[in-house]
């Protein structure tokens, strides 16, 4: 998946965002400590932090941001309707698959009733066009791309199904939280910031649309538009703090699913004091303008 890093020096509070194609390698970037800090799906953090990865969470990136879609003028017309269907999800360490086997199993399905299959995300919007998968499972833009573009139909919302629902998790170096908790504070304040001047609006949004798909991301701005505007309430960007509750859930359903050999207590993974720090902040006072 391709997702923003933020790789930075954090002695002096300079973050240099870094992107990465894959998590495979933002996760040996971690291990070789080439990258300090960076944003990961929730259940990947998790089960780096299980196989002995000196990670913790300490911030989220967003809440909601997945869904379920399917051909749009296909047979699905509810999860009931998914059984022997073949889905594509992002990998087996991925909140997306978590969403799929929970409505599944809310279904009276198990993941024996489908087929799952890891699919690059990238290659998902085509895979769907050909009818070469029935479904995907996917965060944004790739649920967007297969709306705009006219061939496929969201099926469900992750948090139709998942009140609360976390994805993306900032994840800091164990060294890094113990030599420059500063530093560390000053990027969660940063990103706390950010997500409460998303949620002030529209305008807002469409603004980061813009800007963000034409200087970072290198996606076409009409596309990010789609994706944080239609509906607003498809991306949250507050509240961003990590709760016991979110987390107990996700390992729970890691470990019903065999991918996280026990389940892990909350403070073994989640260092909660950045996010308690940050919660005072208000949003940047920056004015989108046309």
């Amino acid at each position: 998946m391709t997702d923003w890093i933020s790789r930075h020096s954090l002695d002096e509070n300079i973050f240099i965002p870094q992107m990465f194609e894959g998590f495979p390698e933002m996760k040996e970037a971690l291990i070789a400590d080439r990258l300090q800090a960076g944003f990961l799906v929730a259940p990947l953090a998790i089960a780096l932090r299980s196989q002995g990865v000196p990670i913790k969470i300490v911030y989220l990136g967003h809440r909601y941001g997945s869904a379920v879609v399917v051909h749009k003028d296909g047979p699905i017309r509810a999860p009931r309707d998914l059984r022997g269907k073949t889905i594509a999800v992002p990998s087996r360490f991925s909140d997306e698959r978590l969403i799929v086997l929970k409505v599944l199993k809310e279904n009276g399905m198990s993941q024996r009733d489908v087929k799952l299959v890891e699919m690059a995300p990238p290659d998902v919007p085509s895979a769907l066009a050909v009818k070469a998968i029935d479904a995907f499972a996917m965060g944004e833009p790739f649920p967007a791309q297969a709306e705009m573009d006219g061939y496929g139909r969201v099926l469900f919302h992750a948090r139709e199904h998942w009140p609360d629902y976390v994805s993306c998790v900032l994840v800091v170096r164990d060294d890094a939280i113990a030599t420059r908790a500063a530093s560390v504070q000053t990027l969660v304040d940063g990103i706390a910031r950010s997500g409460l001047w998303l949620d002030e609006g529209r305008a807002h949004r469409e603004y980061a649309a813009e800007f963000v798909g034409r200087y970072y991301y290198r996606q076409r701005p009409s596309l990010l538009r789609w994706a944080l505007t239609n509906p607003l309430e498809r991306i949250a960007y507050t509240p961003l703090s990590p709760t016991r509750p979110d987390f107990e859930l996700i390992v729970r359903l890691m470990h019903e699913s065999g991918v996280l050999e026990k389940p892990l207590p909350f403070e073994s993974f989640v260092d909660t004091r950045f996010a308690e720090g940050a919660a005072g902040q208000r949003a940047w006072p920056f004015e989108a303008t046309p």
